[in-house]
């Protein structure tokens, strides 16, 4: 099964090797989905193939990321793949997803300054970026971004390029 934007979403722990009866297609699967989904209706128990095949976010009109927490992209449909066959991811406050190339990046994995310190340079503009929002030196940035601490990061890559972006998020 391949996810466009979210590749690694076993590894990242939004779908699990857990029995469910999928309440989309009611078949018996063997993974389910644990991450973010936006609908009126508490849904649980999703089946990855139900949210790839967009059955999901019709069934339950809702949507596994909020459009106004994504960066600008060229096409309409990269919108529709991302907010209605994509699996999200978990974020402590709401996900935000990242673009590069006119589409939106691949979320590579959860990331503290140990995971991510090779890349300093090519995440510079946006190490920038999230030290003047939070108020940070760039010191206070690099001790204070922990995988699963306080200050959480989530590493991006462009799926064309393979420029590496870099968001943040704090508890």
């Amino acid at each position: 099964m391949y996810l466009k934007y979210n590749p690694n979403a076993l590894f990242l722990g939004v779908i699990i090797k857990e029995k469910t009866s999928c309440p989309v297609c009611k078949k018996e699967r063997e993974y389910m989905y644990e991450g973010p989904f936006y609908a009126e209706d508490n849904v649980e128990g999703i089946c990855p193939w139900c949210i790839l095949d967009g059955s999901a976010t019709k069934k339950y009109d809702g949507e596994f990321q909020d459009v106004d927490s994504c960066e600008e992209v060229d096409k309409q449909e990269y919108i529709d793949e991302l907010i209605h066959r994509t699996p999200g991811y978990v974020g402590w406050q709401q996900e935000y997803w990242l673009s590069h190339c006119g589409d939106f990046c691949a979320i590579v994995q959860y990331v503290g300054w140990e995971e991510i310190k090779h890349f300093e340079n090519e995440l510079a503009e946006d190490i920038k970026k999230i030290c003047t929002e939070y108020g940070l030196t760039k010191q206070g940035f690099q001790n204070g971004l922990k995988n699963e601490g306080n200050l959480q990061g989530y590493l991006f890559e462009c799926i064309y390029c393979g420029k590496h972006r870099l968001l943040v998020d704090s508890n």
